[in-house]
């Protein structure tokens, strides 16, 4: 049986953060009100599993995000025209050859909603697939019966933050082939290049040349790389594999995301990034007539930023105390003040939906903007790295060279 995670406000007002087990959201939302609670946030907890599979650690079980952006807008077409959504499933789960995950997805979501379960319960299983966004918009659509204009809204959303994505990489894919190119040209540079020079100089010279520091240091670099390279490259998988594991935890996760913003120049796109990614699904939610406190529940986990997640999940607290948004907001230095200034604007004007896309739209045309100056920054600042790098080894080669040339005059 499903377990729902709830947050809810019990007689004395006080909040209650808890779980119960419910064959679906409506049935937990039902049972919790008739225990005397007032229901706040109602999710289904993810399960968690030990068992280990190959194909998922390589992402053969996920389903990519072009091909989720697609089936959204062919339901969203199908429901439009009247066609009945299990319908609508079925066929859309007959002619999907790309994503064999998604194809199997859909059959078992198509056996729940024929065994009476809503479409965002039904969907709400499988949150690798559906995150907290999509099902609570479906959820609201199904309510509200304007479940073809939620998917189309969703469709954009999903556009918008691939595209986001898409640009993010691609601006940084040139930065990053410089790093390993540099990387590559030292290691390259130190197994065959160093120690043929060391051995010509050694020639030269004799054993008990006297040779400058600077070309000491190399050769003795180069020696522990040539003799050690197995324990270099075993401790350097063996870090990296630890700091990775240690990030996906919550305590590890937070820090870093600390971290990055605490990087002068980072910390500029990944404020722009939370801020863009919280304008857009906060319109998105609101407009599907999600209530605010729920909202922010949501959003909070779709921000992508667990600072930012702590920051929501804060302000949900002190909105259910009756704040207004927009003071709790302007009250977080983690957000730029023309956020909390149009949220007023939209909490006085009851356009908050609106006000905001603006906001996603300004933010992420800023997130393309600082991604373009730091690849422009990172362009020379890896040229005068790898600059460096060569003068520094053509140093270590011509000053002894230099110097044996003097004594053998």
């Amino acid at each position: 049986m499903p377990i729902f995670s709830y947050i809810a406000i019990n007689n004395d007002g006080k909040a209650i953060n808890s779980e119960i087990d419910q064959l679906t959201r409506a049935a937990a939302i039902e049972a919790l009100i008739k225990q005397g609670l007032r229901p706040v946030s109602v999710t289904e907890a993810k399960q968690k599993t030990k068992s280990f599979n190959l194909k998922s650690l390589l992402g053969g079980n996920k389903v990519k995000s072009d091909q989720l952006v697609m089936f959204t807008r062919q339901l969203s077409a199908m429901v439009s025209a009247g066609v009945p959504i299990l319908r609508a499933l079925t066929a859309l789960s007959e002619h999907i050859a790309e994503s064999p995950t998604l194809k199997k997805i859909l059959v078992d979501i198509i056996h729940d909603v024929e065994a009476g379960a809503n479409l965002g319960d039904a969907m709400a299983k499988y949150p690798n697939t559906f995150n907290d966004v999509y099902v609570n918009m479906v959820r609201a659509g199904e309510a509200a019966g304007i479940l073809d204009d939620i998917l189309k809204r969703l469709a954009i959303q999903q556009e918008k933050s691939m595209a986001m994505r898409k640009k993010i990489r691609s601006s940084m894919a040139y930065p990053i082939v410089l790093i390993t190119i540099t990387i590559l040209a030292f290691f390259g540079l130190m197994l065959f290049v160093i120690p043929q020079i060391g051995k010509i100089l050694t020639d030269l010279g004799g054993p008990d040349a006297k040779l400058p520091g600077i070309t000491l240091v190399m050769l003795k670099i180069s020696s522990i790389i040539i003799n050690y390279w197995y324990i270099i490259i075993g401790v350097f998988f063996g870090v990296t594999y630890v700091i990775i594991r240690y990030i996906k935890t919550e305590r590890g996760k937070f820090q870093f995301h600390s971290l990055l913003l605490k990087i002068p120049i980072i910390r500029v796109i990944v404020m722009k990034v939370a801020v863009a990614h919280f304008a857009r699904t906060f319109s998105a939610l609101i407009e599907a007539g999600v209530a605010v406190l729920e909202t922010l529940s949501v959003t909070s986990r779709a921000v992508g930023n667990a600072v930012y997640e702590k920051a929501l999940l804060e302000a949900e607290i002190e909105v259910k105390n009756g704040k207004s948004l927009s003071s709790v907001i302007e009250a977080n230095p983690l957000f730029p003040p023309i956020v909390s200034q149009m949220l007023l604007v939209g909490e006085e004007t009851g356009q908050t939906e609106k006000v905001f896309v603006k906001v996603a739209d300004f933010y992420e045309e800023e997130v393309d903007t600082a991604i373009g100056s730091i690849s422009s920054i990172i362009e020379p600042i890896m040229i005068v790295i790898m600059g460096g790098m060569v003068g520094l080894i053509a140093a270590s080669v011509m000053l002894p060279i230099a110097s044996l040339s003097q004594n053998i005059k």
